[in-house]
């Protein structure tokens, strides 16, 4: 039995660790939510720095912090300023799904260019999309590293949501794989590692993509990967989603190999033809394809960020073979042959893979205790010699042509639609109110760096 003075002790030791705690947690959200505070006192003790070396006279230097006053104010106000549709200029669709549209668009004030994804509210929550959304906006809100597409605002009004993300011309990976077929192996090193690098990121951030797929590896101007589309992203800790749930009584179906009918008589050339006219459609449809999918996922047993490693896995095959390796007729088909993969993953001899790719490839689409962790990618033979640190700052393996900062040549056609389909595609289902309360703390603006005080600040000083 603890004496009481041992059991008090105790007692304060845990209260001083929860009070220690709470306080870094405090001092870690008011620099990340609020870091304008902190910027604001900076700059003001560098003026006072830079005032009292200079010995700039008590006139002048009222004068000084009435300006770095009037600055802050202005900073402020256009920090609070609510931004809306009539703010941008939008240019070119260069995506059209079932729940909106992406488009280019330019801000009117500063004249940057930008990505506006806009969703339909009344789509989203018919289609019980409301948690995807969000987690696709709280993700992309608190990444802020070069491997994850940047999301500079989000708004809404009474129909739509909102994100406006930076524009990467490059296109998609699987634009690059529509245009050449396949990779070679110096290539797909290139995009495989990077998006590793991207994968790692989102898993750094306590996150699992689980929707990785070619259409969702971006490339900025100079061909560097960014991931992009989060809305099957979550938190470690979340909940089931119906997009995956369609799939999951299939699993109990594929109790024999799923190599029969009209696709295994199929040669590989064949397959690739197939696959590329039907990936691009399925990737705008409400159903998507579950190619990418990592079989834990359909399962009830729960699942961990090694389920992306799969997904890298399956592009990788793809890159090399030319389409991914459970390819089905229907998504059905492909997800009993995702659950039934000892049985279902083959490599064509005319593929002539290295022995080094199809054992990073095998370590990769498979069982989920076996499956390479990142750093065991990085160890793999198929990427001796690659450099993890400088792989942004390298040459791309692919530069694509941009021509300006609206090129679109990287992106699909999309024809615009009329004010009446508009209308119509955007049929009231739900009230409203009820899409509005659905929303309620989507608005997001990313703070803007501002620059410390800089020798111009002391230029022409009021007389």
């Amino acid at each position: 039995m603890l004496l009481p003075q041992v059991v008090s002790s105790m007692t304060h030791q845990v209260a001083k660790q929860r009070e220690q705690k709470l306080k870094e947690y405090l001092d870690h959200h008011v620099k990340t939510k609020f870091p304008h505070v902190e910027e604001r006192k900076e700059r003001r003790a560098q003026l006072e720095n830079m005032m009292n070396e200079m010995k700039v006279p008590p006139d002048i230097r009222k004068q000084m912090e009435n300006k770095l006053r009037q600055e802050e104010s202005n900073y402020t106000r256009e920090r609070r300023k609510k931004l809306g549709l009539g703010d941008f200029d939008t240019l070119t669709v260069i995506g059209r799904g079932a729940f909106g549209e992406v488009r280019v668009c330019r801000k009117k004030d500063n004249k940057q260019v930008y990505a506006m994804k806009i969703m339909k509210k009344t789509e989203m929550l018919k289609k019980n999309q409301v948690a995807h959304i969000r987690a696709e906006r709280d993700v992309l809100a608190l990444a802020d590293n070069p491997w994850v597409v940047k999301l500079h605002y989000s708004f809404q009004d009474e129909k739509n949501l909102f994100l406006v993300m930076e524009y990467l011309p490059g296109g998609d990976l699987m634009t690059i794989l529509m245009k050449y077929d396949i990779l070679t192996e110096e290539q797909t090193r290139f995009y495989i590692a990077e998006t590793a690098l991207a994968i790692w990121s989102v898993h750094q951030l306590n996150y699992v993509h689980r929707d990785l797929k070619p259409d969702n590896v971006l490339l900025d101007k100079l061909g560097h990967v960014k991931l992009s589309d989060f809305g099957l992203c979550k938190a470690f800790d979340s909940g089931p989603v119906p997009y995956l749930e369609q799939y999951k009584e299939e699993k109990d179906k594929a109790v024999a190999p799923a190599t029969n009918g009209t696709m295994s008589q199929k040669n590989t050339s064949t397959k690739r033809k197939d696959w590329k006219n039907r990936s691009r459609k399925l990737a705008y449809s409400t159903v998507g394809t579950p190619d990418y999918i990592a079989p834990e996922v359909f399962a009830q047993t729960g699942y961990g960020q090694e389920c992306d490693w799969w997904s890298l896995g399956v592009i990788m095959y793809e890159c090399l073979v030319g389409y991914p390796p459970f390819y089905a007729e229907d998504p059905m088909a492909t997800c009993r042959k995702i659950v039934n993969w000892k049985k279902t993953l083959v490599f064509p001899d005319e593929a002539n893979l290295s022995p080094n790719a199809r054992d990073l490839i095998e370590k990769l689409i498979c069982d989920a205790e076996k499956r390479l962790t990142f750093d065991a990618i990085k160890n793999h033979p198929f990427f001796k010699g690659s450099d993890w640190t400088n792989m942004r700052t390298m040459k791309a393996a692919i530069t694509p042509n941009v021509t300006s900062e609206v090129d679109t040549q990287n992106f699909d056609k999309f024809e615009e639609l009329k004010d009446q389909e508009e209308e119509e595609a955007g049929d009231q289902h739900q009230s409203s109110n009820e899409a509005n309360t659905s929303f309620i703390g989507y608005t997001f603006k990313r703070p803007e760096q501002t620059k410390p005080l800089g020798e111009d600040f002391f230029s022409n000083p009021p007389e």
